[in-house]
């Protein structure tokens, strides 16, 4: 393990902090599905062998610590917020959401709070935002993992209900075989139509369904 990924915890235990809560989401980049946040207490001076940013780990390795953390952390909570909830109020404001939901989740409240990068405010815990705080804290990267295996387990559900956009490989995201499926199929209610390659495919419906009305 990074010996520095306990930096930020260590420096709260000085002050007999001990119930420090990482908070990181998962999703804002995705076209369909929801945007996933986790919160999770670890025990003090918690150690485990290559724990890292979710992104850095292998899909293996994040299920593998996923069942782990399970066991070991102190508590965990998670909020899910929709693809409805996401257009309403933007990806930005649906991320800080899903943390306070993932917050009020935790079985056990923490003394403070460090999160990727959101300033939390509308909290009565005193929090610290970290750029890339998923690969600096511990604690943090602990809830990336927990937020990002979450997430894919439910593209793993929506990939057995529609299995021809296969989001199993692309999660949601927009790879180019994804633009070309939602060219092809056209769009479910799970999509995020604030996003500007879903907001081209409705128009293009539209106008192919207001030619078709023409033609008549």
């Amino acid at each position: 393990m990074k010996s520095n990924l306990l930096k930020y915890e260590k420096e709260l235990y000085k002050n007999n902090i001990t119930l420090i809560a990482g908070v990181d989401e998962a999703g804002r980049g995705p076209l369909v599905g929801p945007v996933v946040a986790a919160a999770v207490i670890l025990p003090k001076n918690y150690e485990l062998e290559g724990l890292n940013d979710s992104k850095q780990l292998s899909e293996k390795k994040r299920e593998l610590f996923f069942e782990i953390l399970q066991k070991e952390a102190l508590s965990i909570g998670v909020g899910i917020v929709d693809a409805q909830e996401i257009d309403k109020i933007n990806i930005l404001e649906a991320s800080r959401k899903a943390m306070y939901i993932a917050l009020n989740n935790l079985s056990i409240k923490p003394e403070y709070i460090l999160s990727d990068a959101m300033s939390l405010n509308d909290i009565d815990i005193p929090s610290r935002p970290i750029i890339h705080g998923d690969a600096l804290s511990l604690s943090i990267a602990a809830a990336s993992v927990i937020a990002k295996v979450t997430r894919d387990h439910i593209m793993y559900e929506l990939d057995k209900l529609y299995p021809y956009y296969n989001y199993k490989k692309n999660k949601g995201y927009p790879t180019k075989e994804h633009l070309e499926l939602i060219k092809k199929y056209g769009i479910t209610k799970e999509y995020r139509l604030s996003y500007k390659p879903v907001k081209l495919v409705v128009e293009a419906i539209n106008n192919e369904k207001s030619e078709e009305v023409m033609a008549k």
